[in-house]
């Protein structure tokens, strides 16, 4: 796997915190949304109930969000990228594709992508993923997103084993011929939005990415909203 940075000097300020540099956007957004912000390398869990809407907004550009859902009427029901691939016969996520789950139903439909760029393939960071992957933080603790989602889906009752590969929202992940991978900067800009409609009642899992080298060295905010 090949990691990119593209360590373009931002309009904001930095500021390091736990686990790396992070970003504290000005704030503002373009047509006055009102949103609830995930404070860089954090999460939240919350139920979606069929037909609601969820907004998740990238408010400074360039940083990845992590989504899971399992069904709220039964934990052993999660979404699957691998079925969600075989039913698209596509790795792209965009407006109008559904997401399934292990079980062949769809639990959400998207219906907004100003970005283009997602990914379906990668598990959420883990503290493994540090140990083996990033080597100059020898070991050290690491806030991840499979912590931040383990943490606070396991007050909905799901358990951490359940979680498994990760819908993430404005990850740029694409493949050479030989199946090597490569992760490069999110093209997502300030603003930039991703909307789904869940199709089920779900538990769901969203991050504000906690892995540097996926969101061009800096972790920074993630806003989102749900509407009826």
């Amino acid at each position: 796997m090949t990691i990119s940075q593209d360590a373009r000097p931002g309009r904001t300020d930095r500021h390091f915190g736990p686990g790396g540099p992070v970003v504290q956007p000005p704030g503002g957004y373009r047509d006055g949304m009102t949103l609830t912000r995930l404070a860089p390398q954090t999460g939240t869990a919350f139920l979606l109930r069929a037909g609601q809407r969820l907004t998740v907004v990238d408010p400074t550009g360039e940083q990845v969000s992590d989504f899971f859902a399992v069904m709220d009427d039964d934990r052993d029901e999660w979404l699957s990228s691998g079925r969600t691939i075989d039913y698209a016969n596509s790795t792209a996520v965009t407006t109008g594709s559904v997401l399934y789950s292990n079980r062949s139903r769809p639990m959400a439909t998207v219906l907004e992508d100003t970005c283009g760029h997602h990914d379906l393939l990668l598990t959420p960071c883990s503290q493994q993923t540090f140990d083996l992957l990033y080597p100059e933080f020898e070991g050290a603790y690491h806030p991840s997103c499979f912590e931040n989602l383990a943490t606070n889906m396991a007050s909905f009752g799901v358990d951490p084993d359940r979680i498994s590969t990760t819908l993430n929202i404005f990850m740029n992940v694409w493949a050479e011929r030989n199946g090597e991978l490569h992760i490069d900067p999110p093209t997502s800009r300030a603003g930039d939005r991703f909307v789904l409609r869940a199709e089920a009642d779900l538990v769901v899992g969203l991050t504000a990415c906690s892995a540097e080298k996926s969101n061009n060295g800096v972790c920074k905010p993630i806003d989102f909203r749900i509407d009826d």
